[in-house]
């Protein structure tokens, strides 16, 4: 099975919210709809900050991921943030969160990026094998937030 990527465009930004709720279903707290809808616009309109893309399967949305581009001295300049990836619950186990993946690292090299990263739910085992049989490693340290 062989997904393609598409860039999503601010007409299709309701049906990929659709997709976001069903991510953000297991933390109810963290979604909100509007905010969501904001932000998203705010990257489509901000290109050199990453983007948003469709993945679809003979026509089929899928799924969705977004790549947002940050700086750090320790991976020697830019890089990419995998921020979310999802795939419909029906379509998993079928390739194409790895073909997502190789996809993400295509676009960080494309854009001369250092590194890829991202953030997995540590019960999300599932997810986790997926990333570490694509060469992602767990550092030995934690990823903290704070909202200010």
């Amino acid at each position: 099975m062989r997904a393609t990527f598409h860039p999503l465009t601010a007409a299709g930004i309701d049906g990929v919210l659709v997709l976001m709720a069903q991510l953000y279903q297991h933390d109810p707290i963290a979604w909100d709809e509007d905010r969501a809808r904001k932000a998203t616009h705010g990257l489509l309109a901000a290109s050199d900050s990453g983007g948003v893309w469709l993945i679809q399967v003979d026509g089929t949305t899928v799924g969705y991921l977004v790549l947002t581009i940050g700086y750090s001295l320790e991976f020697h300049g830019r890089y990419a943030l995998l921020d979310e990836l999802f795939v419909e619950e029906q379509w998993r186990s079928q390739g194409i969160g790895a073909q997502a993946l190789g996809f993400a690292e295509e676009q960080c090299r494309s854009r001369g990026l250092k590194a890829l990263r991202l953030e997995v739910g540590r019960e999300n085992l599932r997810a986790l094998e997926l990333y570490r049989r694509s060469g992602f490693e767990l550092p030995d340290r934690y990823l903290m937030t704070k909202f200010v």
